[in-house]
């Protein structure tokens, strides 16, 4: 039985989350950034202490983030509305990499607002940059564009006539952040 996409990045997230009594590192970094670099590939007994340990899966994951945030690799990140349509505003959203947080906050207009966790290995490098952002939905329509703030925040209207929930579960469920300057999908 294969996995889809989907299944292997709740897999992932599961594994993040979990924690384990007495966990530790079981592998050093040294191991770790070889294994990412494809320079040598872990054996059976790394795998197994990988998989056997949330904390050591972590630090992969964090040192995963710092090598693509340090190669100037970021390229956008990806999300999901991940609850059923109820006509309520959707929670805050993550992205999949859990970089980014969108908010949608209700008043006599809609505003959606971006945010960058700051524990992000992404974070130093893009506040620096000032780069400007914009999230997409799935079909492509800017949804937010804009440059963060000192807090790592970038805000605007909602540009849909419908509710956001309603407007992202129509367009497929996902949505993306990128830089501005990615190919226009619109």
């Amino acid at each position: 039985m294969s996995m889809t996409e989907l299944d292997r990045r709740l897999q992932a997230r599961l594994l993040e989350t979990r924690r384990a009594e007495g966990d530790w590192l079981r592998l050093d970094d040294a191991v770790l950034l070889a294994a990412l670099d494809g320079s040598r590939p872990l054996s059976a007994g790394e795998r197994a202490a990988l998989q056997a340990s949330p904390l050591t899966a972590r630090r992969l994951r964090s040192l995963a983030l710092a090598r693509r945030a340090q190669a100037g690799a970021w390229r956008g990140s990806t999300g999901m509305l991940r609850a059923a349509d109820s006509g309520a505003a959707p929670g805050a959203l993550v992205t999949d990499d859990g970089a980014w947080r969108l908010h949608f906050v209700d008043g006599p207009r809609w505003r959606i607002v971006l945010q960058l966790d700051p524990q992000s290995p992404l974070a130093p490098a893009l506040l620096r940059a000032g780069e400007a952002l914009r999230v997409v939905d799935a079909a492509g329509a800017v949804l937010l564009q804009g440059t963060l703030d000192s807090d790592g925040e970038c805000e605007g209207d909602w540009p849909c006539a419908d509710a956001p929930a309603v407007h992202l579960q129509r367009c497929g469920a996902r949505f993306s952040v990128e830089p501005a300057a990615a190919d226009q999908r619109d």
